[in-house]
């Protein structure tokens, strides 16, 4: 994420920042250049000669990006991509929704930087599209509760990934190293994005290749996964355990790694953020971000910066009593998959370009 400064009296500001902590300006962000703009009284601004209103989630969703003034939706970029929404008059609801709302923004930030498809599916067949919904009562029927998924474009999170207390209980029982609601935002617009850019472009080849077939039977393979677990030696050629469940979980997996460390490169480099370590060992711990990760031009330069940087942040997480702030270990056979999702993005095939354009 870069770092953002107030247009009014140029104090830093913040990716979600409503106002100025510094002048008490009203700000807002302009989804198309993804700067941020101070608002008059009125709560309208002007940005490159064209009108800009708050969004219509600006309110109960603390939503600071920007509509067009001549836009017939009163929604902004992020919101219109909603199918469903949590029922707002259970009280609760409306701070989990909040923060899915949050993290939903920092995904498609990076969906932004990165130049990919992107339209509501309410527009376009092959649009993106998301329901937040809540379990109903247990007592009710368990079998009815809400499961995280993609399907078809649709991707549905459950609200109680909102809440710490929940989606620490869930980590628990699950044994996952890390668990997070922007690591499921990732992860599931990882399936989307291999429908919109693998599937039926020329890349299918070489990620079957390394991936593996995605044709094997995907409920017989998770039901495989959940009765047996994961192969011995699965760090070898995998990011994370529930990788090794199925071809498309492997590459969603590793697209959502992919997006953790380019945006978290982004943040090093835009804070100046240098490791000159004082050891022996200093060439293998020493990094220097210097350019935008978002737009390297391999792979190569990214990774030869991130894991250095896992190595300090994780040994500072650790001084302050805390886990591993990123508790993965990346092989070399990861690493090449992280390096064709690298290619995917980059490297778009002609129809993928052509849907862009027509979304």
């Amino acid at each position: 994420m870069k770092l953002f400064s107030c247009p009014g009296c140029q104090h830093a500001a913040h990716f979600d920042d409503l106002s100025c902590t510094h002048c008490g300006s009203e700000l807002g962000l302009v989804p198309d250049r993804l700067a941020l703009v101070a608002l008059s009284n009125a709560g309208s601004a002007l940005d490159s000669g064209s009108a800009r209103r708050r969004c219509g989630n600006y309110e109960q969703a603390s939503c600071n990006w920007l509509v067009g003034e001549g836009d017939a939706t009163p929604l902004c970029l992020s919101c219109r991509l909603n199918r469903t929404i949590p029922d707002l008059s259970v009280p609760e609801n409306e701070t989990l929704w909040r923060r899915l709302e949050q993290e939903k923004r920092r995904l498609i930030y990076s969906v932004l930087r990165l130049q990919l498809p992107l339209a509501p599916k309410s527009q376009v067949t092959d649009g993106l599209a998301f329901d937040f919904l809540a379990d109903p009562d247990p007592r009710f029927d368990e079998r009815k509760r809400v499961m995280t998924g993609h399907a078809d474009g649709l991707i549905t999170i459950n609200i109680a990934e909102a809440d710490p207390v929940s989606r620490e209980r869930a980590r628990a029982e699950m044994a996952e190293p890390y668990r997070t609601i922007l690591g499921h935002f990732r992860h599931e617009s990882g399936h989307y994005y291999w429908d919109r850019l693998v599937r039926d472009s020329t890349w299918i080849s070489p990620v079957r290749a390394l991936f593996g077939d995605e044709r094997a039977d995907y409920a017989q393979a998770l039901q495989n996964n959940y009765e047996v677990g994961p192969p011995r030696g699965w760090p070898d050629g995998f990011i994370s355990a529930y990788a090794t469940s199925h071809p498309w979980e492997d590459w969603a997996e590793t697209w959502s790694h992919y997006l953790h460390i380019v945006d978290a490169l982004e943040t090093a480099w835009n804070y100046g953020l240098a490791l000159d370590p004082r050891h022996g060992d200093r060439e293998s711990l020493a990094a220097e971000p210097d350019r935008d990760p978002y737009r390297a031009g391999s792979f190569d330069e990214l990774i030869s910066q991130w894991l250095p940087l896992t190595v300090a942040l994780n040994s500072l997480s650790r001084s302050m009593g805390h886990d591993a702030i990123y508790p993965f270990a990346l092989s070399s056979t990861v690493v090449e998959k992280l390096a064709l999702v690298h290619r995917v993005v980059h490297e778009c095939p002609p129809e993928a370009s052509e849907r862009s354009n027509r979304s």
